[in-house]
């Protein structure tokens, strides 16, 4: 089961949203949120809350894929997100999500022992490429007892 798979299976939000899990790697990730009317805004663009959705899943997929080594010793947790929107979205729109802390960095953390924490930025994208929207989520190991 791929990091798409898996995510689309067991979270509900994305099976709701219908997102696609583009490429799921410890490099990147890239998730889009098909142009649905259901979850469109006054304006007729997606939901302010769905795009915030799309990028969260961007960055949970990332982590999955960097740290899914770990999940045996620690649970990978959002500890807080920041959300800017630049330009009306229309359509479709794309999410890509990149680690702001090397690997091995964090493994190192959690090796000794500590709660590492770590960024994750994301861009979404509409279908002609401008950026409408930035998100920050910073995320942690939590070591299991």
């Amino acid at each position: 089961m791929t990091v798409g798979e898996m995510l689309v299976a067991t979270v509900p939000m994305a099976r709701t949203l219908n997102l696609e899990f583009l490429e799921t790697t410890a490099e990147r990730a890239v998730v889009r949120l098909p142009d649905q009317s259901e979850y469109h805004n006054h304006v007729g663009g997606p939901h302010a809350g769905a795009m915030f959705t799309l990028a969260e899943s961007a960055s949970g997929a990332i982590v999955i894929a960097a740290f899914g080594d770990q999940m045996s010793r620690a649970v990978p947790l959002a500890v807080k997100a920041e959300i800017g929107y630049k330009k009306l979205a229309m359509g479709e729109v794309t999410a890509t999500a990149t680690l702001g802390r090397p690997i091995a960095d964090v493994v190192a953390q959690l090796d000794a022992g500590e709660r590492p924490e770590f960024p994750v930025a994301i861009e979404i994208r509409r279908a002609d490429g401008a950026v409408t929207g930035e998100m920050t989520v910073v995320w942690t190991l939590r070591p299991n007892s």
